[in-house]
């Protein structure tokens, strides 16, 4: 677990909205700051003790599981002002939150956030449900002007990933039995074809296999 003096240096990029600057926190925590606005995605406590770090001004959550949805540690960082943009099960737990479905879209301080489908085809619990049942959790696409940004969630490759022109960046996850194996990340990354490509929610991670196997993606990690 790591505190707000131990972030890694955030990656920054050039968006015609301004400076963002991107940082993984681990697992799917993710903190962007644009224009002196702060955004969370899915604060988790395991990766990060949210005490002290900057107050946000928007989160996203794309699921109710645990490990996206840790009401205490949003709560260390959300404020009467904040926006908190989630799905209908994330509304049953935390009040005023925005409810996207799959598909919609909203705006929220100039920037368009989509909400993208995000599922398990192949991968069931033991009652032969999907861990992430189609409809009921969300990925987000942000559109900063021409610049977009893809959270793709918990999911698997998924046939609606073919309807998405490349992002600049990506995050994608990869890890059995939740998520996507080692291949079909491949596979996924190679359909998007991001700029830059976040690898995320993963156990285990080699950098120069995937590099070697997604030439002329940059691929980042923080550590």
């Amino acid at each position: 677990m790591i505190t707000q003096s131990q972030l890694p240096r955030p990656h920054s990029c050039t968006t015609p909205m301004g400076e963002l600057l991107v940082t993984h926190i681990g697992h799917a925590s993710l903190l962007l700051q644009l224009n002196g606005k702060t955004i969370y995605n899915d604060p988790y406590g395991e990766v990060a003790d949210f005490t002290g770090f900057p107050p946000a001004d928007l989160i996203l959550i794309t699921h109710e599981h645990y490990d996206h949805l840790d009401i205490p540690e949003l709560n260390k960082i959300r404020t009467a002002d904040t926006t908190l943009i989630g799905t209908a099960a994330v509304a049953q737990e935390v009040a005023a939150t925005e409810i996207l479905h799959n598909g919609d879209t909203t705006s929220w301080n100039g920037i368009s956030i989509e909400a993208a489908p995000a599922y398990n085809i192949h991968q069931k619990n033991a009652d032969g449900e999907p861990f992430h049942p189609k409809g009921r959790g969300n990925g987000y696409i942000l559109h900063l002007g021409s610049f977009r940004l893809y959270i793709a969630g918990d999911t698997e490759l998924i046939p609606e990933m073919a309807g998405i022109a490349p992002p600049d960046i990506a995050f994608l996850p990869k890890n059995l039995p939740y998520t996507m194996s080692d291949d079909m990340f491949i596979e996924a990354a190679r359909l998007l074809r991001p700029a830059t490509l976040y690898p995320y929610h993963y156990f285990t991670l080699d950098k120069a296999a995937l590099q070697g196997e997604l030439a002329g993606i940059t691929i980042m990690v923080h550590k």
